[in-house]
């Protein structure tokens, strides 16, 4: 046995997992190199041997849970390239202005056909609210609800979502609260679905950047966008949505969170999926929003992230009939290890997903809608 073999052997088992073994979250080695890999180039590695091929995992969620849940990741060598990002972030602005466009371009224009098929009937691509729901369409719906509750929407009032995908909550609010909303996106896809979806109702979808907000809305949410900000701009981010939201109104702030303060992503997830994105930590976020904002409230159900990630590989997997041939083989497994992984993420508390309700200060009592339901 090599020492590469021997090495992530030995680290594995003191997590319940074995290479070559017989249960579902035991990992088939399909190419002997893949060790060797691993050593060299770490996470990203790991991500890339799966996509090629190299390793299979009958239940690839269970296994990342294991290993996060036993501090894998940080024994394993991560490529010098990724270290040499890492130490450029700390340098350079990866969410400049000038950069805003990319992760709509990268990610979220890879095409209509597969959001449709994999995200529900009302295309959230964020975490739903699963406290009273029992499938993936009831806990979105929950969510939008909740969101709308908890800044206390009134018909007539009006909304900016920050970051809207493919206008969702617009319609939902617009429906169901009679809101008027401007959803800005950066991605040219979500905008074309957006404005098909939101036909009719006073809804308007702009591809814009936070930055060049001008206007005042009576309330500002912003679900799953503030992951792609960059903890060099958390300040400039904040000092937007306070200039563009009016007196008494509230801003919800929905976006994953980590436990402790990062200024980059893991390397597969920064190459394959989002580009130049990093999870907030909760001293990072407070440090944004002081002197600004005052917090209302603060939630945190990231335990609905894994149920709600699983929810979206079963339908990816159970459509995958109809999208294959436009998407290669290598696409599917690097969007199933996307998925699995980032559930096991959840399931090991590793990831969590926050609500934040913030005022100006002008509100003079915490109402009881803004408080976590």
């Amino acid at each position: 046995m090599k020492y590469s073999e021997k090495y992530f052997a030995e680290l594995i088992k003191s997590v319940d997992v074995k290479f070559n073994g017989d249960r579902p979250w035991d990992i088939k080695v399909n190419n002997e190199k893949l060790y060797s890999r691993i050593l060299a180039e770490g996470s990203l590695g790991l991500g890339e041997a799966y996509m090629d091929g190299w390793w299979e995992c009958d239940q690839l969620d269970v296994m990342i849970t294991k290993l996060l849940g036993g501090e894998i990741e940080q024994k394993i060598r991560e490529k010098p390239l990724a270290l040499i990002r890492l130490l450029m972030s700390r340098v350079f602005n990866f969410q400049s202005k000038s950069r805003a466009f990319n992760i709509g371009e990268a990610h979220y224009d890879a095409g209509n056909d597969l959001y449709q098929k994999m995200l529900g009937e009302r295309m959230v691509y964020t975490c739903g609210y699963w406290k009273s729901a029992s499938n993936l369409d009831d806990a979105q719906t929950a969510k939008l609800d909740l969101v709308c509750k908890k800044i206390n929407l009134q018909p007539g009032q009006t909304v900016l979502d920050i970051g809207c995908g493919w206008g969702a909550f617009a319609k939902f609010a617009a429906e169901n609260y009679g809101a008027n909303v401007v959803g800005i996106t950066v991605s040219k896809e979500q905008k074309k679905l957006a404005d098909k979806l939101c036909e009719g109702l006073p809804v308007e979808i702009r591809l814009q950047d936070y930055r060049d907000t001008n206007e005042q809305f009576d309330h500002i949410i912003s679900l799953g966008m503030f992951e792609h900000v960059g903890y060099k701009n958390y300040k400039t981010y904040m000092k937007s949505a306070y200039k563009a939201l009016k007196p008494g109104g509230y801003f919800l702030l929905h976006t994953i969170g980590g436990n402790k303060s990062v200024h980059g992503t893991n390397p597969w997830i920064d190459k394959y999926v989002f580009p130049d994105s990093m999870l907030p930590s909760v001293a990072q976020i407070g440090k944004s929003i002081e002197g600004l904002f005052v917090m209302e409230d603060w939630h945190n159900f990231g335990p609905d992230y894994d149920k709600t990630l699983m929810a979206w590989y079963d339908y990816f997997s159970k459509a995958w009939p109809e999208l294959d041939g436009k998407y290669s083989e290598q696409f599917k497994r690097m969007w199933d290890y996307y998925l699995l992984s980032c559930a096991g993420i959840f399931r090991s508390r590793k990831g969590q997903l926050w609500q934040i309700v913030l005022s100006k200060g002008d509100i003079k009592s915490i109402p009881n809608h803004v408080r976590s339901s």
